[in-house]
């Protein structure tokens, strides 16, 4: 299939776009009036009804004449942004009498609602007659930036709350997943005798607002609410803008050739500087000494502290300045009120990286003192990696620089944590499961080194396969989203994004704004980057230790194998919860299972072999499944027998596995060990051999392939 690349443009009429904008601003208005969010619209291809303004009853009059009946009358007023709630909106006014006696309404309403407001006059609309209500809207969010939003509109839209979020500018096909990223997607399909919507209007219609959100900085809420999607087109009936005009503080980032080089040095260093070495126990900074020492880094470690001349059989420094030669990277162990000085002894040594283990900064309420440091740290050049953090390890150079226990067991997972205690539990379950992992890293209040700079270092190591990340928030989320676009093309990035049950949307000036609760945007923007998310700190564990582990599917096609009904009931509704397709077995294929199994079994998916069957039934339906090509995954789904105990059934599953890759066929296989204590050491065998099992669980092997595929579909792979 052809990638669809949407063609250049240009930003139409600027003078225009700059005369609405020095209007609003010189009257001290945060919001267009109706006629100029229509010129606007008109600007930029958004269809609306026509539309006037009217001053007088008698102009009102006039206008809905000229454009015919029904006609709808909306109070104007810069101060009067929720026109419904002013009792500023009547529909279907059907004559000039009608027209004349509702704009006295309107205009006494809307002196009652804000005597204070500036009552301009009222707008008389053409009346938009059938069609599906939707909104399409813009917000701007502290972290993300611009996003554009798709939903279902109308009066209940703040009920209802189906919307679906994309990052500004969309292209036209993340418009297009838009239209089917709500849940009553299927009623613009048309339900019940009712005409479907064009998809290609609210297509246009999306990406239109896209690009003028994106043109004006000073847009910070947009809503077109509702907009009637018809058969033959899509109209916007209301038009609502809402404005800033202070200048935003742009965010310090580095080149993405910078980031990588820094991080290097920091991750991989040659040399690394303890400032608080200490020889007495119970140190934070005697415990990072030993961590590097025993924990086999072979690189230089230099000690410093103001007093002592040797730490741990190494020579102490009094000062980063006095160490000969190079360094890479700095790790504070030193109480905070002592650290903005040491920072810029570091500065001045030109090492390019620091490591902030001490707290008392921002989470204490200490900003000022956090600020100090990432200006000292800006003036010099240094990245900072903290404060408040259990510090990193990168097991790959033997690297330990935490005051945690050492690791040892290297593999290709990287995880990191916003939360120490998060990060004690990443290492005990990585330590617990002989996961092996390229680097453990903590980012405490992330004042400077954040996710997306992990990224670009994660991105071109090459003993890093997959990256699984713990935040509370995203400083700079955008950033993270393009850094998550770009490296999830190549490597599955997993996030567990902590505070997703938000008590509410924050306040705001329009529906769309409403509707933006915290985690939605979320959802939607990590969605669209190719990040798989994690509900849990169970599941990030999980799909970090697993997803390396599994083989690229190359197609959709499951298939449940099981020697239990039970579990392939359950593994079923595991398959849809995680958006797996279950394969509907082919008459040929059917015939072929039922050749292993007995009468009493079941063919179909999942194939039923019965708790009863010897190892050769597993055996031989393994096989087949791995043997199709139309089948792409296989769940297996174990009940502990006589006939066929855990290990002899964990055994001929790998040498199966084994005897397939020999002629070139690897698939992903997951399996659910149902049993005694037995099935734990079965479990772990197949693990071992690069089948993901779990014992006494059909959701977590079905979580964890998943997972595989949705970072599979993401990347463009399937």
């Amino acid at each position: 299939m052809t990638a669809v690349i949407d063609p250049p443009r240009t930003a139409p009429a600027p003078d225009v776009v700059r005369r609405i904008l020095d209007t609003a601003k010189s009257e001290g208005r945060s919001a267009l009036t109706a006629p100029e969010a229509k010129e606007l619209c008109d600007l930029y291809g958004i269809p609306v009804p026509q539309e006037g303004v009217a001053k007088t009853a008698d102009e009102a009059a006039r206008l809905a004449d000229g454009m015919g009946y029904p006609v709808v009358l909306k109070i104007v007023s810069p101060q009067i942004l929720h026109k419904t709630e002013a009792g500023g909106v009547i529909v279907g006014v059907n004559s000039a009498d009608d027209v004349k006696s509702g704009f006295q309404t309107i205009m006494d309403r809307a002196r009652q609602y804000d005597p204070n407001a500036e009552l301009i006059g009222v707008q008389v609309q053409q009346m938009l007659k059938g069609g599906q209500e939707v909104i399409v809207g813009s917000i701007t969010d502290p972290s993300f930036g611009k996003l554009v939003a798709f939903g279902l509109g109308g009066v209940l839209v703040e009920v209802l709350k189906d919307v679906t979020f994309r990052l500004a500018p969309v292209s036209r096909a993340d418009a297009l997943t838009m239209l089917d990223g709500i849940q009553a997607a299927e009623v613009l399909k048309g339900v019940r005798g009712a005409k479907p919507a064009n998809r290609e209007a609210l297509a246009d219609i999306i990406v239109n607002v896209s690009n003028l959100v994106n043109d004006i900085p000073e847009i910070v809420e947009l809503d077109l609410n509702p907009v009637f999607a018809r058969e033959d087109g899509a109209t916007a009936a209301d038009v609502r803008v809402v404005l800033d005009f202070e200048p935003k503080a742009k965010r310090y980032l580095p080149s993405q050739d910078e980031i990588v080089r820094q991080m290097n040095r920091i991750m991989k260093p040659e040399a690394v500087a303890v400032i608080g070495a200490s020889s007495e126990d119970g140190k934070i900074g005697n415990s990072v000494m030993k961590n590097l020492v025993n924990g086999g880094y072979q690189g230089k470690i230099y000690p410093i502290h103001p007093k002592a001349d040797e730490i741990l059989g190494y020579k102490a420094f009094k000062s980063v300045k006095d160490v000969p030669g190079e360094v890479d990277v700095a790790v504070f162990a030193i109480p905070a009120k002592f650290v903005a000085q040491a920072l810029t002894e570091v500065g001045e040594k030109k090492i390019p990286g620091a490591v902030l283990i001490p707290s008392g900064f921002a989470e204490t309420g200490n900003v000022e003192g956090q600020d100090e440091i990432v200006a000292i740290a800006r003036k010099y050049d240094v990245r900072l990696m903290g404060p408040n953090i259990y510090g990193f390890y990168y097991t790959h150079k033997n690297l330990c620089a935490t005051f945690c226990t050492p690791f040892d067991v290297k593999g290709k997972a990287a995880l990191s944590s916003q939360s120490g205690g998060i990060g004690m539990a990443i290492i005990g379950f990585s330590r617990s499961t002989k996961m092996g992992v390229s680097a453990i890293v903590g980012l405490g209040n992330k004042s400077d080194i954040d996710e997306d700079d992990l990224l670009a270092f994660f991105e071109q190591d090459d003993n890093t396969q997959v990256v699984a990340m713990h935040c509370e928030d995203l400083k700079d989320g955008r950033a993270f989203a393009e850094a998550a676009k770009r490296v999830s093309k190549k490597k599955p990035v997993v996030v567990l994004k902590a505070g997703r049950t938000s008590l509410g949307a924050r306040a705001a000036s329009s529906h769309t704004g409403a509707l933006a609760g915290n985690d939605k945007i979320y959802e939607d923007v990590l969605r669209q980057s190719g990040v798989v998310r994690a509900r849990s700190l169970q599941d990030l564990l999980q799909f970090a230790r697993g997803i390396p582990v599994l083989p690229t599917p190359k197609g959709e096609n499951v298939v449940i194998i099981t020697g239990a009904g039970g579990s392939g009931v359950l593994l079923s509704d595991s398959c849809v919860d995680n958006g797996l397709s279950l394969m509907a077995m082919p008459p040929d294929l059917d015939t072929a299972f039922r050749k292993f199994i007995p009468p009493f079994g079941a063919a179909g998916n999942p194939v039923d072999i019965t708790g009863g069957e010897p190892p050769t039934t597993y055996k031989n339906t393994i096989r087949l499944g791995l043997e199709d090509e139309r089948i792409h995954a296989l769940i297996l789904g174990y009940w502990h027998t006589i006939i066929t105990p855990p290990m002899v059934f964990a055994k001929l599953v790998i040498e199966v596995k084994e005897e397939m890759k020999a002629k070139g066929i690897e698939k992903p296989i997951v399996a659910s060990l149902a049993g005694d204590v037995q099935v734990e050491e079965a479990a772990e065998y197949l693990y071992d051999h690069g089948v993901v099992a779990y014992p006494y669980s059909t959701e977590t092997p079905v979580a964890v392939l998943g997972a595989k595929y949705r970072w599979a579909r993401a990347a463009g792979l399937l």
